[in-house]
C-alpha cells in the first residue's frame, strides 16, 4: 500500500509591516525621526525670526530726535530708524553745494542741491550730507547753488528725515561731473577739507529748504509688518521637508515589500 505524500506546505509573502518591522527599516526610521526633528528646530527658529519680538511703534519715525541718537558717523543707518526725522546743528562748507540730477518731486524730474554740514560741537571734525532743496531745471540748481555759497556761513539749525546711501554710480558719458544718485560717499570725493573727516553714511533731506529752493517730497515711510512673511514661507518649508522624511522611508520600505512581493510570484509561478 503507497503512503501519500503530504502536499508542500503553502508559502506567503511578507506583509508591509512585518518588513517595516525589520532591524533595517527600524533603523532607518530611527534616522528619519533624528532628520525631522532637525528639521522641526529649523522651523520653529525662522518662525521664531518672522515675529519681531520688539517691533517699532507706529509713528516712531515722526518723532524728532537728535542725529547722534539714531546713527553714528560712519555707521548704516538701522532698518527701523530707516526715514526717521533727526535735528542737528552745523555749519555749511562754502563751495560743497553740488547738485544731483534725476530728482523727482511729486512725480515732477528735477534736481537736488546737496551740501556738506559740518556737524557744531562734534569731538572730531564730522560732517552730514544734506539735500537742501528741489529745483526744476539745472539753471535754478545752479542759480540756488551761488546764494548758499554767498550766505554760508554762521551755525544753523535743520531738520529733516535720514535716508540710506543710495550707493555709486558711473556718470554718463561726457559728462564726468553729472551724479544721479545721491551718495554721501560719492559726495565726500568732491567736497574740500576731507582729511581725517568723519561722514555720516546716511543723508538728510531737509524739512525747510534755503536758497529759494523748493522743500523736497519726502514723505513718512510706510509702516512695515512685524511679521516677516518670508521667513514664515520657510519655517512652512522646513514642517515640509520633515514630512517628506517620513514619507520618503514609507516609500522605500514598500517598495522594497513590493519587490519581495514580485520575487515570490515569480517563484510560486515557476513551481
Amino acid at each position: 500500500m503507497t503512503t501519500p505524500i503530504p502536499p508542500a506546505t503553502q508559502e506567503f509573502p511578507p506583509t508591509l509591516r512585518e518588513v517595516m518591522l525589520r532591524g533595517r527599516w527600524i533603523g532607518m526610521l530611527v534616522l528619519c525621526l533624528v532628520v525631522a526633528a532637525v528639521f522641526a528646530w529649523l522651523g520653529q527658529w525662522q518662525l521664531g525670526r518672522a515675529v519681531e519680538s520688539d517691533p517699532t511703534p507706529p509713528g516712531a519715525t515722526e518723532e524728532v530726535l537728535p542725529l547722534d541718537e539714531v546713527v553714528k558717523p560712519g555707521a548704516y543707518l538701522p532698518a527701523p530708524s530707516v526715514g526717521q526725522r533727526v535735528r542737528t546743528t552745523g555749519e555749511w562748507v562754502p563751495g560743497d553745494f553740488l547738485v544731483v540730477a534725476s530728482r523727482f518731486n511729486d512725480g515732477v524730474q528735477g534736481y537736488w542741491v546737496t551740501g556738506q554740514l559740518r556737524i557744531a560741537n562734534a569731538p572730531e571734525p564730522t560732517s552730514l550730507a544734506v539735500a537742501v532743496g528741489w529745483a526744476p531745471d539745472e539753471k535754478t540748481a545752479a542759480e540756488a547753488v551761488e546764494r548758499l555759497d554767498r550766505e554760508a556761513g554762521g551755525v544753523v539749525e535743520l531738520s529733516g528725515r535720514l535716508i540710506p546711501d543710495e550707493g555709486g554710480k558711473a556718470p554718463p558719458r561726457g559728462e564726468p561731473d553729472r551724479m544721479d544718485r545721491m551718495s554721501p560717499a560719492m559726495l565726500l570725493g568732491r567736497w574740500h577739507g576731507v582729511e581725517e573727516l568723519a561722514v555720516y553714511r546716511p543723508y538728510l533731506t531737509a524739512a525747510e529748504p534755503s536758497g529759494g529752493l523748493a522743500r523736497i517730497d519726502s514723505p513718512a515711510p510706510i509702516e512695515q509688518s512685524p511679521v516677516n512673511w518670508l521667513n514664515v514661507f520657510y519655517a512652512a518649508e522646513w514642517a515640509v521637508f520633515a514630512g517628506f522624511a517620513f514619507y520618503l522611508w514609507y516609500r522605500l520600505a514598500r517598495d522594497a515589500w513590493e519587490r519581495e512581493v514580485e520575487e515570490f510570484e515569480e517563484r510560486t509561478g515557476d513551481a
